[in-house]
């Protein structure tokens, strides 16, 4: 068949399988230590990929360099949304209210009135 795995495929998972077991077993055991906690670093693992990818986020605006691509897309995604919404409600609002003070709305039928 067109989807069974050849043995060499075969092995590769198996080796696979057989080091995400043991690194699996390694976490679980550094985890679970009760010695870690006499030295107060807590139950944490620490992952040097995982503190790595940290300090590349959080250092992420420092390396930020201003270019025509990253104005585009500030501008496509964060000015313009915001300019079009707020210029939908300034019209919808103007309009509403130009019904109401010509009296095409009977008071009745407005949304917001004083009881």
């Amino acid at each position: 068949m067109a989807g069974d795995p050849t043995k060499e495929e075969l092995e590769i998972l198996k080796i696979n399988a057989k080091r995400r077991e043991f690194l699996r077993q390694v976490f679980i055991r550094e985890k679970s230590n009760p010695f870690k906690h006499m030295s107060e670093e807590g139950g944490a693992v620490f992952d040097p990929a995982i503190q790595r990818y940290h300090a590349m986020k959080e250092s992420a605006f420092e390396h930020f360099k201003p270019t025509l691509k990253s104005s585009f897309f500030g501008l496509a995604f964060m000015i313009i949304p915001i300019s079009l919404y707020c210029y939908v409600i300034y019209n919808q609002r103007n309009r509403r209210e130009e019904k109401l003070r010509r009296g095409e709305v009977a008071y009745k039928d407005r949304n917001f009135k004083l009881i």
